[in-house]
């Protein structure tokens, strides 16, 4: 099937997400989440959209909305994933610690849940700070002793080596059997979202025609925020050059949330427009897709589109760019 970039009528802002044998769709009001139970069955939980920014406006403005949603999707996304896992367990003979037993004890039911899924996405955010930002700092690093290089050199190698990191990353994760059958539900939630962009109706024979890649997708977004932080990197260090690598690696810490807030917005921009220069910026993301999203079964597509209805907005068009 083709994956060329798909005509459309009008482009939305419903996003998703491939969980364990089930998808996360999000729409304007509300997001829902349909997993394909062991027996068949489509288990289905929607809930109302609550935005932080709501409480506080300021969290809204350009380029501060960028980390905020960042997180907020993260969180959301960790949730509804370990919802999806709680059906398929690895291990069904396997117990709670005494330290889970105990600190469940003392936190309630809720509390804890709510504790277990801020832990995740803070070891989430760590790893992924920790090997796509601190490894390279440190490679090029060792790099630096053994052949001298210039400012400009230095940030384009780190560079280099996180997009190396980053791809070898989507490489290995494809060859695995369980991650690619949920691979495979992504490539669901995009072809299902282009046949409701393209304004036919959502039946799994119209799906299945779609192509499997969008340029408005997390991979997509994740290769940005790479391309972006070599562009700061290496302005922030050709005017300033750190005394060590310790004070190097803090301020890449602390550029993250400029480097996020700026891939954000260019998303937004590059989600309601189609020209030549999105089509160019986006296309190195669309190309990564090829590790991360898959043709998927007609059960898969059924479980896309269940997702997709549940959260399409009540007023036409409320969904538009």
């Amino acid at each position: 099937m083709s994956n060329k970039r798909e005509e459309t009528v009008f482009r939305t802002t419903i996003g998703g997400q491939a969980l364990i044998e089930g998808i996360l769709m999000r729409g304007p009001e509300k997001q829902a989440i349909v997993v394909r139970r062991p027996d068949g069955g489509l288990e289905v939980r929607t809930e109302e959209l609550k935005l932080i920014k709501e409480r506080f406006p300021i969290l809204g403005l350009p380029f501060i909305r960028g980390g905020v949603t960042f997180l907020d999707s993260m969180y959301r996304g960790v949730k509804a994933l370990l919802f999806s896992a709680d059906f398929y367990p690895e291990d069904e003979s396997m117990q709670p610690t005494k330290f889970e037993l105990w600190l469940e004890k003392k936190l309630g039911s809720e509390a804890f849940g709510k504790a277990i899924i801020g832990l995740t996405v803070v070891l989430a955010v760590c790893l992924s700070v920790g090997l796509f930002f601190l490894l390279p700092a440190l490679v090029v690093g060792l790099l630096q002793m053994l052949i001298p290089m210039n400012k400009l050199a230095i940030s384009l190698t780190e560079g280099l080596v996180r997009i190396c990191l980053f791809l070898g990353y989507l490489i290995m994760c494809s060859r695995m059997s369980d991650i690619r059958r949920t691979f495979s539900y992504h490539g669901a939630e995009h072809k299902t979202i282009y046949c409701y962009e393209k304004g036919l109706e959502l039946t799994v024979e119209n799906v299945r025609q779609m192509g499997c890649h969008h340029p408005r997708c997390g991979t997509s977004f994740l290769f940005v925020v790479i391309f972006v932080a070599i562009l700061v990197h290496a302005a922030m260090f050709t005017l300033y050059t750190p005394p060590n690598l310790l004070v190097r690696i803090l301020l890449q810490l602390l550029s993250l949330p400029v480097i996020v807030g700026i891939s954000y917005e260019f998303n937004r921009y590059a989600g309601g427009h189609d020209n030549a220069v999105t089509r160019f910026l986006t296309a190195p993301g669309l190309w990564m897709q090829n590790f991360t999203t898959f043709e998927p079964d007609d059960g898969m597509i059924e479980v896309a589109i269940e997702a997709l209805k549940l959260v399409l907005p009540e007023q036409q068009g409320q969904d538009r760019w």
